[in-house]
């Protein structure tokens, strides 16, 4: 059996309101371009008995769990709890950091990877996360580092047309509060019915997509000074570039990733909380061996780029948020990418040649909550 990861939500209850996330609850949604039928009992906070869950992952020699809410380190009784006493040996951790200096250094420094919510500047993370939430952050980040942290610290970025995706990136990663080594973004696009509150088109033609563009030169620029950047979006694509390997959904979500409801019920991924169709099992009764794998089906399967990024999204692609035009518009983000990566590679093998890098400077933990397509 291969290591697989699981999500554990601890709680639905977050102590933030980000206007590309909570704050999108209390605005009138488009209609979904697929009805299906919610669970409107699922618990909110966690409520099964943890010797479920403890029995359940011995029997996965390779299990990765990662903590994840709401936010999770709203529950630190239960993230105590559970490293104390689940039967594996690997942890990781998805937050907002507001709260990560209130756990224990001899816990967060268990963390093989924490993954930090954070979108650029200073200015521009407050406007999506509240004011003062940047500077928490980064003494928050202060504080684990000076702990001992010696694991993967992630920059986990949520995209909007509010971002520079270009400064933005590079600020992260070289400014004096903190310069972050591994970054990952992700587009606030497809995920929600407010196609029509936005203007996604246009920032995309002419933001976003040129500034990937410009963002790969900077990523190869740096490879010259022979350290491969881990962004994430350029880092896991352009691995399987270089050897001819094709991918699946990047995200690993229904084959190598899967997520533990508040209720113990096990489904693909975080975002398909109470989607009862896609119910899997059930920690108390199911073996990891026996959780059937969950394909992207629909016009994904037929598409050119789908061996390049493996449809994307599983939620989105069930539910079909946006409308045909808008899938279009960020199936063009894709496509964009995959060019701007693809026209890169010549000299990027001339730099492994030269042995300024090396192919195993492109490896990387798949599935560690890094979806890879943006």
């Amino acid at each position: 059996m291969e290591q697989m990861y699981y999500h554990l939500i601890l709680t639905d209850a977050c102590n933030l309101c980000c206007s590309y996330c909570r704050a999108k609850d209390f605005e009138e949604s488009d209609p979904f371009g697929r009805w299906i039928a919610f669970d409107e009992d699922v618990p909110p906070e966690l409520s099964f008995d943890l010797r479920d869950l403890y029995r359940f992952l011995s029997q996965d020699s390779g299990a990765v769990l990662t903590f994840y809410g709401g936010e999770p380190l709203l529950r630190l009784d239960l993230v105590r709890e559970v490293m104390d006493h689940a039967p594996i040996g690997r942890f990781m951790l998805q937050t907002n950091a507001l709260l990560l200096d209130r756990l224990e250094p001899e816990y967060r420094n268990r963390f093989s990877t924490v993954l930090v919510s954070i979108d650029g500047p200073e200015v521009l993370t407050d406007a999506h996360r509240g004011k003062g939430v940047y500077r928490r952050v980064m003494e928050n980040v202060h504080a684990l580092l000076d702990g001992g942290y010696t694991g993967e610290l992630i920059a986990r970025m949520t995209i909007t047309e509010k971002t520079d995706i270009e400064k933005a990136v590079l600020y992260l990663s070289e400014n004096s509060d903190h310069s972050f080594s591994s970054i990952h973004w992700q587009i606030d696009a497809d995920f929600w019915g407010d196609y029509s509150k936005r203007d996604f088109g246009r920032w995309a033609a002419g933001s976003y997509n040129p500034g990937i563009r410009r963002l790969v030169g900077h990523w190869v620029e740096r490879m010259k000074e022979g350290t491969v950047p881990t962004w994430y979006p350029f880092l896991g694509v352009t691995a399987d570039l270089l050897l001819g390997r094709e991918g699946g959904l990047r995200c690993g979500c229904g084959y190598a990733n899967y997520t533990v409801m508040t209720d113990g019920t096990i489904i693909p991924c975080p975002c398909m909380v109470g989607m009862r169709d896609w119910y899997l099992g059930n920690v108390a009764t199911t073996r990891p061996q026996d959780l059937p794998e969950v394909s992207v089906e629909g016009p994904c399967t037929a598409c050119d780029l789908i061996d390049f990024c493996g449809g994307r999204c599983l939620y989105s692609s069930i539910l079909r948020p946006w409308p045909e035009v808008g899938r279009h518009m960020v199936c063009g983000t894709v496509r964009n990418l995959r060019d701007a990566v693809v026209s890169s590679l010549p000299e990027i093998r001339e730099l492994i040649r030269e042995g300024v890098v090396s192919l195993d400077d492109f490896a990387y933990e798949r599935y560690n909550g890094c979806e890879i397509i943006p």
